[in-house]
């Protein structure tokens, strides 16, 4: 059968069949107290993830300095960096206040970066900690010792840094009769050249796992687990068709080689985003014959995702169709909070996960229900360090067998030593296998999923809190099966709706919009205003403005929420023309639509609080009322890249409060404006209020020299800002103000403690997405020195793999350029250096990603707009330096900084001159309300659009103070009660 489940059913829908599995036997709590016993009286067992938790856990500082250190400090080359990062993180902690441990190696690292801690002084700087270090015992003394305290941790998590290395340790754990499945560690493929070696070295462990696993036959074989987003540097639903073409031969190849050894392969689990795309590849790779006389492929399942239900059963489903038992390994999840965040920034209906940890639990043990109804089709895999979810297992189970439980490495060995002694069924140790870079990624998530004081692993080897305590579940459950902190992420901007979004994930849902987008009509040619149509426009709205400046300002509000709710009923229309007319792909057209939603809904928002008449404070016998009202006529004029969503923007701020409106698109673009202006006067917006001014500069000279022009909002370039400036200030008449937001030469800095693959994917977005014409992309990269190679190498791969073509394809992910002088702009800036990199185009009005790498002296200056990111090298002690250099532009929009060090951070942020910072992410796609957008200097005059300010410079204050005694006496003074 095919899978088809709701992306993201509601909690509400699910829960009732869950509830059941709340109530807990007698034997089973009874067993499940034994268990939780048997860790906490497991005193020799040699220190592990369990003890770092339960020291450490991320609500202190320690433990957030741990997990910052270890996630960063292997994989920084410099000794400069290093010595800064250990300052930083080591500064964090309370190491000598904490508790001493039984578990030797939590002793032994306290004590370590106790020493180190001890060495620093309170009132240090970085640039003079190593002096200090160096005269008290030496800064390669401790670095060295932090450096091998941190890959010391490592050996503790990860069973091997090769295949042969964790093969050797294993022989130890299989001797107790324990079995293994390999996790061979690494972030997902971002290059071509990432896949295949990913692809070889799953090729080479199957290879020295099959050679080594003895004669056992399965289940009782060992494993390995294989993450498809390794496997192809596109793993992404939009390029559903590309990766079932390039990755299914692939998968099929490993999955014949694993059978040829008769090995457990698991299909790991991937973001709920990808979970469609993973059925289909797995589907396609089991076609034929390939799973004829083997039991050993399989796939795992995350209890969180709220389709888990549904996943199982289409897998005893292919069981049934292929006439093979398959491995499901079920798994809580190890992506949640990622998870939760996708769902709110994509503005998705409903989460995809639960958002309690008790729901998961419950839907863990119905998920584990399930697949043992479904034995021999299933052979479960039950992955968990939870005592009382064992303990239900095992109840659940019977005598029956066919089942097993999974445990990392370095992780429940007391626990499974306990479980060993109340059954006889097999546990499995999930093995990772890696260098310690690729320790990083891995460490970190084992931290994140269990860290918290509140997880059962931490609770667990707590003696101070009692047993029951440990295994108690949530009363309320039934009334609250949602997390009342986590707002759905419709709610999330409250009083306002967030806007609507789509979910790449549902295959149903983004074909559906593509095939609506190639259906909607062409819109009719949008024919320029004469200079003589301007002015009567600007005199039509000048006749309409006090009539709309004295409706009240609820039912203004009323209007603009009314052309949201149009904005996204027409979406399908809007993208399509936003394709055709400006280049627009799926995903940038969507964020287009619902940006323009939340200038909507946000400006009707603020106007009724600022539009509101206010009392003020004043002597007695005097009434003072404050208001705000608009101008009168407004211009706006709206730029190509941006045409509907700060076409809109800006026009709605001026509607809000009350001014007409002559709007202007670009002249690229006036059809989309044309759309949305017939949307806003459906929403009872009046005609002659908001009036529609096609043209190019002669228009925009018209409007700009009426003398009816009460205020102007443009956004564009610097140029153009300066001329509509020097315009103003020769008309006679009213001093109105100018509101404009221009570009920028954004830069973007990146230290040595950066995550390489963190940085690929943030600078390929900030520099290539909207094929570069974004006044926010990322125009220049500066790459410390001692790490610019490789990452270099990693971002050029990833360029490489960007899709250029039809907008309106979804695998599309550059489009065109928006005029032939624009393209031929962008090709005589690149003619004039050596460009490192060029990507390949097709034919029409494309420009290939590219890369010009800068030399010391060579300083960009002014904005590129396209698809062009330059790069300049940096060495650790110019930090400065770099940032004098990108002051001296005079520009000052967005600023991106990639960095694990929290001082490096504090002092850039406060240095930069950027309206908008963005730290440790890319550097484009400002949210209205949650990250007003608008720069300074050469940037803008601000204030900054989608925020607090942006309003109050579309009204007029006014001010109206009565004297109230004028009548003859203050007689509520003399009236007023003597005390």
């Amino acid at each position: 059968m095919p899978f088809a489940a709701p992306y993201a059913p509601a909690d509400e829908a699910i829960f009732p069949t869950l509830i059941q599995f709340q109530t807990v036997g007698k034997d089973a709590m009874d067993m499940a107290a034994r268990l939780v016993k048997g860790i906490r009286a497991a005193k020799t067992r040699i220190g592990g993830l369990e003890d770092f938790l339960r020291d450490y856990d991320l609500s202190t500082r320690e433990g957030l300095a741990l997990m910052a250190m270890a996630e960063a400090l292997l994989r920084v080359p410099d000794e400069a960096t290093q010595d800064k990062l250990i300052a930083d993180k080591i500064g964090a902690g309370d190491w000598d206040g904490h508790d001493p441990s039984d578990a030797w190696l939590v002793s032994a690292a306290t004590w370590g970066l106790g020493l180190s801690n001890r060495l620093l002084r309170p009132n240090d700087t970085v640039p003079g900690i190593m002096g200090n270090l160096t005269r008290r015992i030496g800064g390669p003394a401790v670095r060295t010792g932090v450096r091998q305290a941190m890959r010391f941790m490592g050996h503790q998590f990860v069973l091997g840094e090769t295949i042969k290395a964790a093969l050797k340790r294993a022989q130890e754990n299989e001797a107790k009769g324990s079995l293994h499945s390999y996790d061979m560690l690494g972030e997902g493929a971002k290059t071509t050249a990432d896949a295949a070696r990913y692809a070889k070295s799953y090729s080479d462990a199957i290879a020295a796992i099959g050679k080594a696993a003895g004669k056992r036959p399965l289940p009782m074989r060992p494993g390995i687990s294989v993450k498809l987003s390794a496997l192809h540097p596109r793993y992404e639903p939009r390029n559903h068709e590309a990766v079932l073409a390039e990755l299914t031969p692939v998968l099929r190849n490993l999955m014949s080689e694993a059978k040829a050894h008769d090995l457990n392969f698991t299909v790991d689990a991937e973001e709920q985003d990808r979970l469609e795309l993973s059925i289909a590849v797995i589907e396609a790779a089991c076609a034929g014959d390939i799973l004829e006389r083997w039991n050993g492929f399989g796939l795992a399942i995350q209890a969180y995702g709220k389709r888990a239900l549904p996943v199982i059963d289409w897998a005893a489903d292919l069981s049934r169709r292929t006439g093979q038992t398959l491995m499901v390994r079920l798994v809580k999840g190890a992506y949640w909070d990622t998870e939760v965040k996708h769902a709110q920034v994509e503005g998705h209906a409903d989460y995809p996960v639960f958002t309690r940890k008790a729901v998961t639990d419950l839907n863990y043990l119905a998920c584990a229900e399930r697949m043992l109804a479904l034995r021999p089709h299933l052979y479960p895999q039950f992955a968990t360090h939870n005592a009382l979810s064992i303990a239900q297992i095992i109840h659940m189970a019977g005598d029956a067998g066919g089942y097993e439980f999974q445990r990392l490495h370095g992780m429940g060995e007391a626990l499974y030593a306990a479980v060993t002694r109340e059954t006889d069924r097999p546990c499995r140790i999930y093995a990772p296998v890696g260098g310690h870079r690729d320790l990083l990624a891995y460490l970190v998530r084992r931290l994140l999923e269990n860290g918290a004081s509140t997880s059962f692993v931490a609770q667990a080897g707590d003696d101070k809190i009692p047993v029951e305590q440990v295994l108690e579940m949530p009363a309320n459950l039934a009334e609250a099966p949602r997390h009342a902190n986590i707002p759905l992420p419709t709610a999330l901007f409250q009083p306002r709706p967030n806007s609507n979004g789509l979910t790449f994930g549902d295959a149903d849902e983004l074909n559906g919009l593509a095939k609506a987008m190639r259906a909607a009509p062409v819109m009719d040619e949008v024919k320029p205003l004469t200079a003589a149509q301007a002015a009567d426009a600007m005199a039509r709205a000048a006749k309409a403005a006090p009539a709309w400046r004295d409706t009240p300002v609820a039912t203004r509000s009323a209007a603009l929420n009314r052309a949201a709710d149009l904005l996204e009923a027409h979406r399908p229309a809007l993208m399509a023309t936003l394709a055709r007319e400006a280049g627009k792909t799926i995903d940038d057209g969507i964020a287009e639509v619902r940006e323009a939603v939340d200038f909507l809904r946000y400006y009707a928002t603020e106007a009724q609080a600022l539009c509101q008449s206010r009392t003020m404070p004043g002597p007695t016998g005097e009434r003072n009322e404050w208001r705000a009202r608009g101008r009168g006529v407004f211009v706006t004029v709206a730029p190509w890249n941006f045409p509907l969503a700060i076409f809109l923007g800006q026009t709605a701020a001026a509607l809000s409060v009350g001014n007409a409106v002559v709007a202007k698109p670009a002249p690229q673009t006036p059809r989309i404006a044309a759309q949305a202006v017939a949307l806003l006067h459906e929403a009872g917006v009046p005609k002659d209020a908001l009036i529609l001014a096609p043209g190019g500069v002669e228009v925009g000279q018209a409007l700009i020299a009426d003398p009816n022009l009460g205020g102007v909002a443009f956004t564009g370039s610097t140029a153009t800002a300066r001329s509509i400036n020097r315009a103003l200030a020769e008309r006679e008449g009213a001093i109105v103000p100018l509101i404009a937001e221009t570009g920028g030469v954004n830069a973007m800095i990146v230290d040595a403690t950066a995550l390489p693959e963190q940085v690929t994917r943030d600078v390929i977005l900030s520099a290539f997405r909207s094929a570069g014409q974004r006044c926010s992309a990322c125009r220049i990269v500066y790459l410390q020195e001692d790490v610019a190679d490789g990452m270099l190498k990693m971002i050029e791969g990833a360029a490489a793999t960007l899709r250029l073509g039809d907008p309106m394809d979804p695998a599309t992910d550059v489009g065109p350029i928006i005029d032939a002088d624009a393209l031929e702009r962008l090709k005589a800036h690149v003619a004039n250096h050596k460009p490192r990199y060029e990507g390949e185009v097709p034919d029409g009005l494309f420009m290939p990603p590219t890369i010009i790498e800068l030399d010391r002296d060579h300083k960009l200056t002014t904005e590129v707009f396209g698809p062009v990111l330059h790069v300049k090298r940096w060495k650790a002690r110019d930090l400065d330096k770099v940032l004098d250099e990108i002051a001296a532009t005079g520009f000052g929009l967005t600023f991106g900084l990639h960095s694990r060090v929290d001082a490096t951070i504090a002092h850039v942020t406060a240095r930069v001159g950027a309206g908008n910072v963005y730290v440790n992410r890319n550097q484009i796609g400002a949210i209205v309300g949650s990250q007003p957008f608008g720069g300074h200097g050469l940037s803008g005059t601000g204030p900054k659009a989608g925020g607090p300010l942006y309003l109050t410079r579309f009204v007029e204050e006014v001010v109206v103070s009565t004297d109230t005694t004028a009548a003859g006496g203050n007689a509520s003074l003399i009236a007023m009660e003597q005390r």
